[in-house]
This record gives structure tokens, sequence and C-alpha cells, in this order.
């Protein structure tokens, strides 16, 4: 079906969320996406009136409260059962140890009493001695028994803890994933971010670059949704394959994505803007089963420097307002934030819808 034929149709939830956060002047941080996204799609009617006490300008603390509430965690079971497993296992060690302690203890003094023994006699039989002889080989292979089952047990107790380690490393890697690109995720991003302000070296050597896939809602209306998450995964592995091994790079939104740039300098972030951007537009989107071109597919981005944001929040909002300038000067093309005259973009910026 050709676009001209589509019927119309009310806006999408993405849409819906991110004209009611503007609406809100709420800050475009994933996690309160994911939070406004929950209410719209879920019709959870006690976070929508949550949402809706809190009137315009929320503060993030505040939305962070709400999201506590009803949003709800799926990993926390799994870390709790994982470090339930573990403590379990610790104790059983630490119980053989104590117990392998008490017979080493009780073999001591079998053999202190012996040796007292024969020091206090002036004759010993031979009946005697064969009885000596009895106990403390007994006591030494009971030992050497128990020492033997400690270790072999602390072996398979350490295997055990060593698979519940795998498990819950492996969770960590997919709770942290985005199944549908196999990047990094909002979750991630949210860390990654915070963490570049917890020393000055981060905050001096970082930087946000933020990308958007252009029009892609009229993609989606034109060639169904499964076409846009193929597009979306093949625009995710150009993005990673453009990049350097080892550069933070997560899908945070339906169609966006999100770089964390260390060692870069402003004009170096703006290359690597740039070359991604580059590689997008020259890239093929055909089927080559039918012949069918879903292109041109284009990208906008907006790069933001640490140094020039007071925090995380901030950061992003201003690698956002960068990635709207790019947006409202036509598409397909990078902007700096520092490029931006004193803020002149913020009334458009929040205005403008990005499709």
């Amino acid at each position: 079906m050709r676009a001209a034929e589509a019927p119309a149709s009310r806006p999408d939830a993405a849409t819906t969320v991110i004209l009611t956060m503007r609406r809100l002047a709420v800050a475009g941080l994933p996690r309160n996406y994911e939070l406004f996204y929950e209410a719209v799609t879920n019709g959870n009617r006690e976070l929508t009136d949550a949402l809706s006490s809190l009137g315009s300008r929320p503060s993030q603390r505040q939305l962070d409260t709400v999201a506590r509430k009803f949003l709800t965690r799926k990993d926390e079971g799994v870390v709790d059962e994982a470090h339930d497993t573990i403590s379990g296992k610790l104790d059983e060690i630490l119980g053989l140890l104590k117990r392998e302690r008490n017979s080493m203890e009780t073999y001591g003094q079998i053999l202190g009493e012996t040796s007292s023994g024969l020091a206090s006699r002036q004759t010993i039989s031979r009946e005697f001695l064969d009885k000596i002889i009895q106990v403390t080989a007994a006591a030494t292979r009971s030992s050497i028994e128990t020492r033997s089952n400690v270790v072999s047990t602390i072996s398979d107790k350490s295997s055990e803890l060593q698979a519940v380690k795998s498990t819950l490393e492996e969770y960590k890697r997919l709770a942290d994933t985005d199944a549908l690109t196999q990047l990094q995720n909002r979750r991630a991003f949210d860390r990654v971010i915070s963490g570049i302000y917890d020393n000055n070296r981060s905050i001096a050597f970082s930087a946000l670059l933020l990308a958007d896939i252009d029009r892609f809602k009229t993609v989606n209306d034109r060639f169904g949704h499964p076409v846009g998450d193929r597009i979306i995964q093949i625009v995710a592995t150009i993005i990673r394959s453009t990049v350097k091994d080892g550069v933070f790079v997560a899908r945070t939104g339906g169609e966006e994505f999100a770089i964390v740039l260390e060692g870069s300098g402003e004009d170096a972030t703006y290359r690597i803007a740039e070359d991604i951007r580059q590689a997008i537009m020259d890239a093929p989107f055909v089927n080559v089963a039918n012949g069918t071109n879903y292109g041109p597919i284009t990208l906008s981005l907006g790069t933001c420097m640490a140094t020039q944001a007071q925090g995380p929040d901030d950061l992003y909002v201003k690698a956002d307002r960068a990635l709207y300038a790019s947006k409202a000067a036509g598409r397909n093309r990078a902007t700096r934030f520092s490029a931006l005259a004193d803020g002149g973009l913020s009334k458009s910026w929040q205005l403008y819808r990005r499709d």
C-alpha cells in the first residue's frame, strides 16, 4: 500500500509519549521515555494519575520516585535469588572449614595426649605401643579422609559458585542488551552517562553523540514495522562498525542511538558523527529478493562535550538540542551543541516533531 492510500490514523505510542513529555517539559532522558511509554501503552491508571499529579515541569527526583514505584524490575528477583544462592554456598563452605578446624584440633589433642602418656611412662610394653599405634593411625586416617572430603566438597561448591556467577553475568549482559540490535540498551546507557561525571578526567575527555533516523515514521507507514525493524538493525550494524571497538553504542529509543566517546575532542567527535552520517547515507537499503528500495535512509545527529554540561541529564538534553537543530535545518546532518547561538533554538527544539 502506497503512502497516499494509507488511511488516516491516530498518533502512535511513541509520538504520544514524545508530545506528552514536551507538553509537560519533561527532560528527554531514556528513563523518562520508559516511564511515559509504560503509562501510554499499558493503560496503568494509577501510573497515569501519579504522573498527572506532578503537573508541568516535574523535577527529575519526582519522576524517579514514580518510576521506582511503578516500573517492575525483572532483574531484581534474579539478582536476589543469585545473592541468596551465593550466600548459601559460602555458608556451607565456612561450615566445612569450621568442622575441619575442629577435626584438626581433635587430632592434635589426641597426638598431644599420646605424647604426654608416653613421656610419663618409665616402661612401655609392646601391647601398649600397639594400642597407641592403632589409636594414632585411626586418628590420622580420619584426619586425612576428613581433609580430603573437605577439599573435594569445597571444590564442588566452588564449581557451583562459578556456575551461579556465570549465569548472573550472562543475565546482566542480557539485561543491558537491546534485543533487536544487540547494542547496549537504555538501562546500560543511563549507567554509563552517569558515570562520566564520577571524576574530572572523564568529564574532560568524554562526549555524547545522539543519532536519530530521519522520517522513520514514514518508513514504518509505507513498508510496515518488520521492514522498519530491519532498517534499525542495519543502521545499528553500520554505526557499530564505523566506530572503534570498545566505544559504547546504545539504542536508547525506537529509532534513536547514543554513542559515548572517550578521549575525543570536539572536532574529532564531530568527524565521527559525520563518518556515521556518511556511512548511513551511502548504504543501500534494498530488498535483494524483490528489488524494493526502502531508501534513502539518513541520520540527523547532535554532539555535546561533557565539559559543556553540568551533569548527565544536562549533557543528554544539550546533545538532544543539537540533534533537533539538525532536524530543523533539513535533516541528514550533524550539529555541535557549541554551534547553537546562545540557546536560541530552545523554543523550536521543544516544539519540533521528530519523525
